[in-house]
Parts: structure tokens; sequence; C-alpha cells
């Protein structure tokens, strides 16, 4: 028999799983805070319009917390359990985001915790024993007040559960990475929009990883610079200057949004690519940052033109050809003694 109405915490991601999990509470008369906590890696684009929407949709209301400086400082680079293929800490991301939730309990006079997590999903962080170690992490291991509506029925009964918060017989028992069920039921529900199923985070892409790898090499990680890795193609030039040119409009979006006295602007006389580079960068690199940036413009190798960085101005002439300007692709240099 169902108790008092409860509020809960969900963890949101906006896709299907989360919508599902939210869905399946409220419709045991849960009220819900969908709460999605910005470590800034999800993605290029700025969701969360969508994200509200797809809340909503579900039947929560939408709420978002900015956790990327913690994140930075206290995750990423010093996992307890450790990375996946990538860059990608996921049992102890997991773990952090829970804490984070449960925290904020109090604030939303919530009962309990929900995520759209499924058995065998995930190869690293949603295994039986690495949800348990998600729970260490999160200091959960007694309280027991995390629960997985999804696969509920295939793990230990919960707080929620035993307390009669939900009905443990209205919850699902979905493990594996086949998506038949779930998309059944945003078919059931009339659910057109939500987010592919799977992926999502960049730490897990290899090509985001390894920007991180190089990065840390020469420089501390920085909110700012999660926003530079995901855009342009990045360049490390000779006296260890970071150098990245836009590839198209959406990259160059991106970078003149970042707003950080740690990069400086070249700007072209022709139409082109907008460039930041290292404010620090020794006169040398700002000059090959300019010539850099002007060879990937609709320019001619046989003039000269006038290059801003920032508020100096360098006369240079573009490299013969883009073969030439590859050759201080981050790939090709190594860390400077």
């Amino acid at each position: 028999m169902m108790q008092n109405k409860r509020r809960a915490i969900a963890l949101f991601s906006g896709g299907l799983d989360s919508m599902l999990a939210v869905k399946l509470m409220v419709d045991q008369g849960v009220e819900v805070i969908a709460l999605h906590i910005k470590i800034g890696f999800s993605g290029t684009k700025d969701t969360q319009a969508i994200m509200e929407e797809r809340a909503k949709m579900a039947g929560a209301r939408f709420e978002m917390v900015d956790v990327r400086d913690a994140y930075i400082q206290e995750i990423l680079f010093s996992p307890v359990y450790g990375y996946g293929k990538n860059f990608n800490p996921c049992i102890d991301c997991h773990g952090y985001m829970f804490k984070i939730a449960k925290k904020m309990m109090e604030d939303f006079n919530a009962s309990f915790l929900v995520t759209g997590e499924v058995i065998g999903q995930r190869p690293m962080s949603q295994r039986h024993d690495a949800m348990k170690q998600v729970s260490k992490l999160a200091n959960d291991q007694e309280e027991r007040l995390i629960l997985r509506p999804l696969s509920a029925k295939l793990m230990e009964e919960t707080t929620p559960e035993r307390e009669g918060w939900v009905d443990r017989e209205k919850l699902l028992d979905i493990s594996g990475r086949s998506r038949e069920r779930q998309l059944a039921m945003a078919k059931a529900y009339g659910w057109e929009d939500y987010e592919s199923p799977g992926g999502g985070c960049l730490l897990t892409e290899s090509h985001y990883a390894e920007r991180i790898k190089e990065f840390i090499a020469f420089d501390t990680f920085e909110v700012e610079d999660i926003e530079l890795l995901k855009f342009g193609r990045h360049f490390r030039l000779p006296d260890g200057a970071k150098l990245a040119v836009g590839r198209n409009q959406e990259d160059n979006a991106g970078l003149q949004a970042i707003e950080s006295g740690k990069y400086l602007p070249i700007r072209l006389p022709v139409a082109g690519p907008f460039s930041l580079l290292s404010a620090n960068a020794s006169e040398a690199d700002k000059a090959l940052g300019a010539k850099l940036a002007i060879t990937y413009a609709k320019s001619n190798p046989e003039e000269i033109y006038e290059v801003k960085v920032a508020d100096a101005h360098f006369s240079v002439a573009p490299f013969a050809s883009k073969q030439e300007a590859q050759a201080y692709f981050f790939n090709h240099t190594k860390p400077q003694a």
C-alpha cells in the first residue's frame, strides 16, 4: 500500500532512460525534480531548453546545478575507480552526481533519489558490482535511497520500496543493451522527442580524450578549457602556445562564446575561421598563430595580410599548403622540457 505522497530527485540527462525513470515515478504519484548536474562534457550544444521540455513531458520539474569547476578539481583527474576506455571516470562520476543530489535532498524536501540506469547496459558503470561502488561513493550503503526503476526487480529492495513510498510490483526488470522495451514504452507514451540511447559524454570519445591528455601535458585544465577542446582544429606551437582554429560555423560560434582572459582572439582581414590563442603565447607563437589562421581563410599564399592577435598586428603570408600547416597539429608535437 502506498503511503503519503513523496518527492524524489531524479538524475536527469534528457535521454530516454532518465525520462522513463521519471515517468515510472510520476505514474506512482511521486513528485519528481528532474535534476541535471552539469559537469560540462555532455556535448557541443546547449540543450537546457530541450531537457526542460523533456522533463515536462515526463511529468517532472526541471532543475540544473553547475558543478564543472568542482568536478575538474575533485573527480576528473583522480578517480578512485579509474577510467573506462578513454578519459571517462564513469563510476566516480555517477557516485559524485549522487553525492551532489543527496546533499540537495533537504533543499527540495525529497525523500529518495532516482536514476535511469539499467543493469548491463554500459560495461563500466552499470554492472551490479559497479552500482555497489557508486553507492559507496555516494555514502548510500546504509540508507539505500537510490532507486533504479528500470531494473529494480533485479536488484535488492531499496528503502523507497521497503517503506511503501513506491510499489515494487510496478517497477521493471530490464537488463542488457537492448533498447526494445524502452523504445516500446516511449511509443506507448507518445514520445517522439528524446535523445538517442547511449553515448552522450565526450569523455568516452577518443578524440576528446586525446585532446585532454595533450592539453594537461602543457597547461592546467580549467572550466573554459572544457569548451575550447570541443571546437576546431587544435595546434601546439613551438613555444608551447595552444591554438584552436574553427572549421565551420558551429566551431566559430563555439570558440567565440568562450569568454576568458586565458585566450586571445585572432581576427582576419578576409573571410575565414575564428581562432583563439593562448594569452601567454610568445611573440613568435603569436606570429605563427596568425600565419596558421590566415592559411585556413580565403587567402592567397602570395599575398601579405594584416592579422590581429588581440590588439597586436602581424603581417603574415599564408602557408603554401595546408599540409605545411598540419605539421603543427597537436599530435605531431611532444611536450617541451
